[in-house]
């Protein structure tokens, strides 16, 4: 990679443009160009979300970010990643663009041995912990303190914030398309529980807590019987989850037709409480594994 210098809007306006060319060969200038994106992803300068106090979610999202990312996988050939050789090799084929993020000791992040992958493009901030085998794919914002659990994913463009614990095998969806959507938010000190899935740009505000298997989706209704209201994703914005809520698996029964007569229930997140000194409590556990 040359000296070349990037400013914010000097990639902005080169990103989009490339973008729009829609061209299928590229030039060397335009893989030095890809670099430095990555480089600004790697170090948080550049994110594909941020926050905005004026958006009704408190974040917006920046579509020439994502475009960057899905310009890097036009850009990219299939090449050989395989780790070892001969029979004891373990194949791995993916875009030249996109091999593993670059980390060294002074990176402050633990990655511990068994499996786990972390795309080039994450910002990863200090005292991260990753806990095997757990994947972070390109375009996520990872930040200071976080936990991610054994088989847990955090999607493209994904946001996550500080001293998040992601447990076992949650799944946070990330959203790379379409490039005006906002990606699933994870604000500071969130407690997401095993299995738990959050899709479709879903916001999850600081110090709310999921309990294991909760899933949200921006058509699921999410029920506060603290407050007696039901929370809902507008037309052109996310669901949001609300600061310090306590959410839990629920369900809620069907009133019409066959499934009224049959007795049926379909699921839904159900807000039982929000946080408390108990909570607090148990939540503060979590300090020990890191």
């Amino acid at each position: 990679m040359s000296d070349v210098i990037y400013s914010r809007q000097e990639l902005h306006d080169a990103i989009e443009a490339l973008f729009a060319e829609g061209r299928s060969t590229f030039e060397p200038e335009h893989f030095e160009l890809l670099g430095r994106f990555k480089k600004a992803l790697n170090l948080g300068t550049l994110r594909a979300a941020e926050p905005d106090a004026a958006e009704p979610s408190g974040w917006r999202v920046n579509p020439w970010v994502k475009r960057g990312i899905l310009l890097g996988f036009r850009m990219g050939t299939l090449v050989d990643m395989s780790v070892g050789t001969g029979e004891h090799a373990v194949p791995f084929f993916d875009k030249a663009t996109y091999p593993l993020r670059g980390l060294s000791l002074d990176s402050g992040v633990r990655v511990v041995p068994g499996g786990s992958s972390i795309r080039d493009g994450v910002y990863l901030g200090r005292g991260v912990t990753c806990m095997p085998p757990m994947y972070i794919n390109v375009g996520a914002w990872v930040d200071d303190g976080t936990l991610v659990d054994s088989h847990a994913l955090v999607g493209s463009c994904a946001q996550v914030g500080r001293r998040v614990h992601l447990s076992a095998a949650a799944q946070l969806g990330g959203v790379l398309e379409p490039v005006g959507a906002l990606p699933v938010i994870v604000e500071d000190d969130v407690l997401i529980g095993g299995n738990c899935g959050v899709y479709e740009g879903t916001v999850v505000k600081r110090r709310a807590v999921l309990a294991a298997g909760v899933l949200l989706t921006r058509s699921t209704p999410l029920y506060d019987l603290v407050h007696g209201t039901i929370h809902r994703a507008p037309d052109d914005g996310p669901l949001v989850v609300p600061a310090e809520a306590v959410v839990v698996p629920g369900s809620r029964a069907v009133t019409r037709g066959a499934g009224r007569e049959w007795g049926l229930s379909l699921y839904t997140p159900v807000i039982v409480k929000y946080r408390d000194e108990s909570t607090d409590e148990r939540a503060r556990i979590e300090e020990w594994l890191r």
